[in-house]
C-alpha cells in the first residue's frame, strides 16, 4: 500500500512539473502554435527526421514568413545530410492562422540547403532569403552561399543565385563557413546587412548598397564570434551580438565606421549556453525606442527561452521574461504589424518549432 502511495505521489509530482512547463509557455501569452513538426509532413517517414533552424520575418506588406530546414533523413546538420530542404509557412493575420507548408528550395538527393535567413528591403518591397548549400556527392565539406528573392511578400521565389564569390575569399573554399540563420537587417539609409561566419578566420559582415543587385564583403574579422546578429543603433553605429562557445555569455561588437574597426565587450547581462539568438528593434509612441533580445537564458544547456529589453541601445538589459522554461534552442523574433511581438523557436530537443505571440504590456508590465 505504501509503495502504491509513493508511486502516486511521484506520478503527481511529475505531472505537476510537466504542467508547470506548459503553463510557463502559455500563461499571459496571446497564443502559441507548433508550426513545424514531423507529423505535419507525410514525406518525412524516418523517425530521426526533423525541422530545425527557424527564421521569422515581417514582409514589406506586414505578412509573416516563417522559414525552416526540412531535414528528411535525420536531424543532422548540412555537412552530413543529403536531403535538407527549405520550407515556409505564411500568416496574414499576425500569426493567428498560417498557410500550409510550402517548399522553397528542394535540390536532388545528395545536395542540401540549410540555415535559412531573411532580410526585408522595405524600400523596394523585396524579401531576400539566404541559405547555405552543399553537394555532398561531388563536393562534400565545401560550403556555398545562395540567395533567392521574392517581390510578392514570400508568395513566390526566384531561382537560386550563388553569391559565394561576392561575400567570401577564394582561399576560403574549403573553410567551414556559413551565413547566420535567422535574419539580417536594413539600415535607415537602405543598406542591407548580414553576418557570415568563418570558423577559421572570424565573423565578417556582408551586405548590399544597391538593394540586392550585388553584394559586398567587409574584410575585417570580428572575434570572438560564432552565429551573430547585426543591427543599426540610433546613432548610426553597427552593433553585432554574438554567440561565443564556452564563455557563458554573449559578446557585443560595436563599429562607428561602418565595419572598418570594432570595439568588443563581454555582455554579462546576456547569459548564453552557446546558442543562436535574435535581436530586433521596437518603436512606438507608448514604449519608445527599444531593443528586444531572445535566447536560452541559461549557462548549463539550451533551456529557459527568455525575452530581454534594452531602453539604452544595448548598454543594459532587463532581467527578462521567460517564454518557455523547458528545453529551447534557436529562436527568431519579430515585431508584428499590430504592435504585438512574435517569437519562433525550437522547443523540446527540436521536436517542435513553436510560434508564440504576446503583447508589449505582457513583456513590459504596463
Amino acid at each position: 500500500m505504501n509503495k502504491i502511495l509513493i508511486g502516486c505521489v511521484l506520478l503527481i509530482a511529475i505531472s505537476m512539473n510537466a504542467l508547470s512547463q506548459v503553463i510557463g509557455l502559455a500563461q499571459g501569452l496571446i497564443s502559441s502554435q507548433d508550426l513545424f513538426n514531423t507529423s505535419l509532413n507525410t514525406s518525412m517517414n524516418n523517425s530521426g527526421s526533423c525541422y530545425r533552424i527557424p527564421s521569422l520575418l515581417k514582409a514589406p506588406n506586414g505578412d509573416l514568413i516563417a522559414a525552416i530546414d526540412e531535414r528528411n533523413l535525420s536531424c543532422d546538420d548540412l555537412r552530413t545530410h543529403k536531403n535538407i530542404n527549405i520550407v515556409t509557412r505564411k500568416s496574414k493575420d499576425n500569426g493567428k492562422t498560417w498557410s500550409a507548408i510550402r517548399t522553397v528550395i528542394d535540390f536532388p538527393f545528395g545536395s542540401s540547403a540549410s540555415d535559412p535567413s531573411m532580410i526585408s528591403d522595405n524600400q523596394t518591397g523585396t524579401v531576400f532569403l539566404f541559405y547555405n548549400y552543399m553537394d555532398l556527392n561531388k563536393e562534400k565539406d565545401i560550403y556555398y552561399i545562395h540567395v533567392v528573392k521574392s517581390t510578392d511578400n514570400g508568395e513566390t521565389w526566384s531561382k537560386p543565385e550563388d553569391i559565394t564569390a561576392q561575400i567570401s575569399k577564394p582561399e576560403w573554399k574549403k573553410d567551414f563557413k556559413f551565413v547566420t540563420s535567422g535574419k539580417g537587417t536594413q539600415t535607415a539609409s537602405g543598406l542591407l546587412l548580414h553576418t557570415l561566419v568563418n570558423l577559421n578566420s572570424g565573423l565578417h559582415i556582408f551586405g548590399s548598397n544597391d538593394h540586392g543587385k550585388t553584394w559586398f564583403f567587409k574584410d575585417t574579422p570580428i572575434m570572438p564570434a560564432d552565429e551573430s546578429k547585426i543591427i543599426e543603433l540610433s546613432d548610426g553605429s553597427w552593433m553585432v551580438n554574438s554567440r561565443v562557445n564556452k564563455l557563458g555569455m554573449r559578446v557585443v561588437h560595436i563599429s562607428k565606421d561602418e565595419g572598418k574597426t570594432w570595439l568588443s565587450r563581454n555582455e554579462t547581462s546576456l547569459v548564453d549556453p552557446a546558442c543562436n539568438g535574435a535581436i530586433v528593434r521596437y518603436q512606438s509612441k507608448k514604449y519608445g525606442n527599444l531593443l528586444l533580445f531572445s535566447n536560452p537564458n541559461s549557462t548549463d544547456g539550451r533551456k529557459n527561452l527568455t525575452i530581454k529589453v534594452s531602453t539604452d541601445e544595448g548598454k543594459s538589459w532587463t532581467a527578462g521574461k521567460t517564454i518557455y522554461g523547458g528545453a529551447a534552442a534557436y529562436s527568431d523574433i519579430e515585431v508584428l504589424k499590430n504592435g504585438d511581438i512574435g517569437v519562433f523557436f525550437e522547443k523540446e530537443e527540436y521536436k517542435e518549432n513553436v510560434f508564440v505571440r504576446f503583447s508589449m504590456k505582457w513583456l513590459i508590465g504596463k
